[in-house]
Parts: C-alpha cells; structure tokens; sequence
C-alpha cells in the first residue's frame, strides 16, 4: 500500500511566522525588520521581478550580458592566481565549454565540485579571460539525474540582511501548498500568481495582476485615512488664539517681510490653532523657502497661552541650526528654548528635562532624544516635526504622546507631488511656500566630466578669491576597492594640495555630533573657505555665503538627492552655481537625470520627474524599512490608479461596510490611527 495523501493545512493568516518549518527566532527578529510577522504578511511580500528558470539553455546559445539557466558535466576544478585567487570550474553539455567563477569559496565548497557530476547553474554570462563565464552563479551539484526545472517563473524578493532568495522561496513554497480558501478577505488566487508566474506569462499579464492588488491597497489605504480623518475631527484639544500679540512684534523686529505665500501659509496656520480641533497639517516648501520662521510663529502662539511646544529634526546639524534660529526670534520676546540632543552632558541633559517638566521651558528643539521616556513634557500643545519622512511612524508617535492631543505641524523640503500628497496625505490639511524670498536668484546648475576636473578645481579657485565659499559632496568616506567612487578624505587632502589651502574643512556621518557642530560653525563664520563632505549636508546646512556646491559621481544620485544637495547654495543674494560632476560613460537614465538638473531649479517639477523615473523611493518616506506604507502599489508605476482608488473607497464607505471592513483587513496600515503622522 502507498503512503496515505497529505491533508492540505488550512491557512491561519494570523499564524506566527514562525509556525513555518526553519523559521527560527533569529529569522523570526529579521522578518520583523521588514513588518513580516505573520503568514499574511509573507504571502504579501510580493516578488519585486523574475527570473526565466523555467528552461536548460544550451551552452552554444548563451548570450553576453543575458542570464540562463544552464546543465552540465563538470570536467575540470582549479584554483587560479590571477590578479584576484579564484575557484574555476569548467563545465560542458556537449555542444560548448563554460566556466564558474567564484572569488569566495570554502574547502568544502570546491570539494563539492567533482570531475564527472552534473550540476546546474544559473548566471549571466560575461566574457572572462579564458572564455565565457559566470561569475558566482547559483547552483545545485546532483549525484542523481536532476529533475525537470521548474515550471514557473522564478521570483526575486526584496530582501533584509540574513534573509536570502532561496530561503525566502522555501518558505513561500510552504504558503503556496496551504489551503487559503477560508481567508476570504485576501485576493489569495492573484498572490499565488504573482508568486509563481507560469512561464509563459508576459510582462503585461504580470503588470495587470499586480495593478489589481495595487488597487486594493489604495483603496484601503483611502478608506483608513477617511475614518483617521473623521477621528481627527470627533476629538478636541486646547485651541490656541492669539493673545499677546508676540507674533506681530516678531514680524516688526524680523528685518525682512515674509512673501505673500508665506503670508497665505501663516493665516491658515495660525487659523488651524486657534481651533479647538487639533491641527495636522502638512507644509511642504522648496529648499530656502522659508518654512521654518512659519514654525517659529505657531510656536509663539503656543507660548502665548503659556502651553509647551516641541520641534523634532533628523539630525542634530538641522536641530542646532533650528535650536539658533528659535532662540534669536523667540527669547527676545521672553520665550525660553532649549537644545535636546543625544550628545549632551547628562548635568546639562537633566537640567534640560527639568524645565520642560516643570512647565517653565515653553519650546524645545532636538532630534531623537527628544522623545525618549526621560523627557517629560508639562503642557505639551504643539508638535512640529521638520524633515517627517525620515522618522518611522512610530517616532513620530512617540512624541506626539507626550501631550493631549496636541496640534501637529510636519514639514519637509522634499517636494512632494500631487500624485503622492493625494495617496499619502489624504488625511492632512496642506500648506505649500511656493516662492523664494526676494533677492535670491536662481542657482546655474552645470554638468562637467570628471575628465574636466581642473576646471572645477578652478572654479573653486575664483570662489574662494572673491571672498565666498563653496561645498564639495562626496558620496563615501573612505576609498572603497569595491567602487570607484569619490572619498571624502582623500578628494579634501588633494584640494588643500592643489588649491593651497591650509584648512579644508572635512564633514562626513562618521563624526562625533561636536566634531560637526566644530566644523559647521568654523564654516559658518567663514575661517573655513571650502567644506568637503559627504551626503550628511543634504538637509538643513544653510551659509548664505557659500555660493558654489560640487557634487561628485553626480550619476549615481537621484534627483531629489541632486536637488537638495543643490539648495545648500543660492541662500544669499550673490549668484551660486551648482556643478554636476560625473564619470562617463553615462547610462540614458543618468543622462535623463543631469539634464532635468540642469534645465530646472523647480523642486516639485523635479519631484514629479523623480516618481516617473525610479517610483515614491525616499520622498514620501513609503520604503523605510519596517515603516512601509504600501507593500505592493508603487506610486511610481500606480499613480494613475489613486483617483479610482478614491471613487472606489468613497462608495465602499457610504454603501458597503462589510466591503470596506474586508479591504482594511487584507491592505490597511495595521495601525490606522498612526497614519501619516
């Protein structure tokens, strides 16, 4: 008698994700680094594209730079010392020769590798010295005949540190034999697709599967901010009216007069406070617009009512500078600031938390810290969160839970489009600054080879004589055998070299947070005529007499990227240049993307051109790791979708209640009420 069939199980979506057979609590820790917690969750962890494995391709009809699937007879396994100590194995199926390449290798690896067995492999083929090769290619060494491949389209996954392809296959293999036709809220037939494409399946076919579910998740999502929204609006909190009229002194004390749209923001700011409903509202405004003095003037209507205000920043560079310019608007007027940083000195850090808890500091400005359990507000009414998409949902949510509902005001500089703010921020009233202050002009953006680098140097060179400063970006800090990209250290020793300068100021994440504050203030103060640093001045440095930023390996930025970098320019009213430099050759999209720089300095036209070219990425915050707002739409490729996600979640709401509850089930943010805050 043969063996009795398996039962099939019955999906639990709720089930741990360590009820699956090798799921440990070491894999357990590293799928919830990507919000894996459940088998839901996993069957929901789409593969982001596929691999054609479906088929052995004859070695005659390899192709270079194309991946195949290939099976042979191993006849030859050596170690080569070339430039690099490698394991070469040659393979052949009788029609030609191939050979595996692999820089790391252990013994028991190249044991494996038997004059006479079959193995399989899968790579792209690329012209080696000794012919064509694949470099560290995939592999299964058969003592047996090997079965058929498989016959389905072998998905790629996004993947965490400590989880790999294979193991994430296995795993989906699992899900896929279960019986998911009890969980009747998940669309469990299309995830089995987008799993396991049959091989024939087209692009196309793939695309209108994953649009499908994409829809689903807009929906959702729609649906969750509407009841967030609703939630919003049923609570009360402490309105804030003006009453000392403190904000109309500022104004008169400020030395410039604010634009007609910063005008139009404040207004609507000031009227959100001055409700009893607590205020979110989103304010998005181009690099230099002028956001920040908008939060100074909310602040000191908290204060005005004697309630406390908090304002959050990413960085401490960003929280210093913000801490200053509080501090020059707002103590004048006998509001107390303080810094809270993670780098203070504990007497200096408990003599900080005193005040607040004490009611007796009315504004505090810092990063991280601020929201740690040490730091007690008395009469926290305000929030502002500057920079929000670099903090996770749940950062945020922290300090906003040092107060009674407090009033929330979340900026950024990164311009959000239209597409993204309807999707992500359907929830939140919106403000956009939408001109610079007078007297700025326009930053002349150029894209120079690399080959053409002493020209650059000069260009410094002028700079410097004619009394300004200028910024040199690298993207790494130290030299890298792996990249040929620009060092941050070695590019600032060449400079003083070639330039003759005997300060070059050198800033890069690495650094102590005094290191920074050392190196920023000296620049500031202009004993520093040229600062080379890395990424970390993409947000909030602002020199006004820094008028000429070099951005090397400008190729591999994307634009958003580009164009903050760009902005820590052009804050005075002398002409600044940004120069773009970049090695060749250069790829079409790269191309794409120094051209748009060079054509506009229009952040939100950058932004839109930035989500057509590589998706949402950082500029909304939707890919934090742990933080992701859509597991399958891509506001990128599913833009066009969100007005019928819209139409679709209205009706759902209004007329079908079980429909709607069966959506945010499958596709809502599990904590609805964290929403885009």
């Amino acid at each position: 008698m043969g063996k009795p069939a398996q039962k099939q199980v019955i999906a639990d979506p709720e089930r741990p994700i360590s009820a699956l057979k090798g799921v440990g609590p070491s894999l357990t820790q590293k799928f919830e680094g990507i919000s894996i917690v459940t088998i839901e969750d996993l069957i929901k962890h789409l593969p982001n594209r596929y691999e054609d494995r479906s088929h052995i391709v004859p070695m005659k009809d390899i192709k270079i730079g194309e991946q195949a699937l290939v099976q042979g007879e191993i006849v030859d396994s050596t170690v080569s010392f070339g430039r690099k100590r490698s394991l070469l194995i040659t393979i052949t199926d009788n029609t030609e020769y191939l050979k595996l390449r692999f820089f790391h290798f252990s013994k028991g690896q190249q044991s494996a590798f038997q004059v006479g067995t079959i193995i399989r492999a899968f790579g792209t083929a690329r012209m080696g010295n000794k012919g064509i090769e694949f470099i560290h290619p995939e592999y299964r060494v058969y003592v047996e005949e090997p079965p058929a491949p498989e016959n389905a389209l072998t998905p790629v996954y996004p993947l965490t540190s400590g989880i790999g392809q294979g193991r994430l296959r296995a795993l989906t293999d699992q899900l896929l034999k279960m019986d998911w036709t009890q969980s009747n809220h998940l669309p469990y037939e299309t995830l089995f697709y987008l799993h396991r494409p049959p091989p024939e399946a087209k692009d196309s076919d793939i695309e209108a599967a994953r649009s499908q579910i994409a829809l689903e998740e807009l929906t959702a999502y729609y649906i969750a901010m509407r009841i967030q929204q609703k939630g919003r609006l049923d609570q009360t909190t402490v309105p804030l009216p003006s009453s000392l009229k403190l904000g109309r002194v500022l104004l008169n004390e400020l030395g410039f007069k604010l634009t007609k749209s910063q005008q139009e923001v404040l207004t609507q700011v000031l009227k959100d406070l001055a409700k009893p409903t607590p205020m979110l509202r989103l304010l998005q405004g181009d690099v230099g617009s002028g956001k920040t003095i908008i939060a100074a003037f909310a602040a000191i209507r908290a204060a005005e009512q004697g309630r406390q205000t908090a304002v959050m920043a990413p960085t401490e560079i960003l929280a210093e500078q913000h801490y200053l310019n509080f501090s020059a608007w707002l103590e004048p007027l006998g509001i107390p600031v303080v810094l809270v940083t993670g780098s203070q000195k504990a007497s200096e850090r408990k003599k900080t938390e005193q005040s607040l808890a004490d009611g007796t500091t009315l504004v505090a400005v810092g990063t991280h810290a601020i929201f740690q359990k040490s730091v007690v507000f008395k009469k926290l009414s305000l929030t502002i969160i500057d920079e929000q998409h670099r903090f996770g949902v749940h950062q945020r949510m922290a300090l906003v839970n040092k107060g009674f509902i407090p009033h929330q005001l979340v900026m950024t500089a990164t311009p959000i489009p239209r597409t993204l703010t309807m999707a992500l921020y359907g929830n939140m009233d919106v403000s956009v600054i939408n001109e610079l202050p007078p007297g700025r002009q326009p930053i002349d953006t150029r894209a120079i080879s690399n080959e053409r680098r002493g020209e650059v140097v000069k260009a410094i060179r002028n700079t410097i004589a004619k009394g300004q400063q200028a910024y040199w970006v690298c993207p790494l800090i130290e030299e890298s055998a792996q990249l040929n990209l620009a060092s941050a250290g070695a590019t600032a020793k060449k400079l003083a070299s070639s330039l003759g300068l005997k300060t070059v100021g050198l800033l890069h994440g690495r650094m102590s947070n005094k290191e920074k504050s050392t190196i920023m203030a000296d620049f500031k103060s202009k004993k520093i005529p040229l600062l080379v640093a890395t990424t970390v001045i993409e947000v909030g440095v602002d020199t006004p007499n820094a008028t000429l930023v070099v951005i090397e390996n400008a190729e591999r930025m994307g634009l958003a990227q580009l164009h903050q970098l760009r902005g820590r320019v052009g804050r005075g009213d002398e002409p600044s240049h940004c120069i773009l430099l970049y090695s060749t050759p250069l790829s079409e999209k790269s191309r794409g993307r120094l051209q748009i720089m060079r054509d506009s300095t229009d952040g939100f036209y950058i932004a839109e051109k930035d989500l057509e070219m590589r998706g949402p990425g950082e500029v909304a915050g939707t890919r934090q790791t742990g933080e992701q707002q859509f597991r399958v739409a891509n506001l990128g490729t599913h833009a066009h979708l969100i007005p019928a996600a819209i139409d679709k979640g209205e009706k759902l709401a209004t007329t079908d209640q079980k429909g709607a509850d069966a959506l945010l089930k499958a596709w809502g943010p599990k904590q609805i009420h964290h929403l885009g805050v």
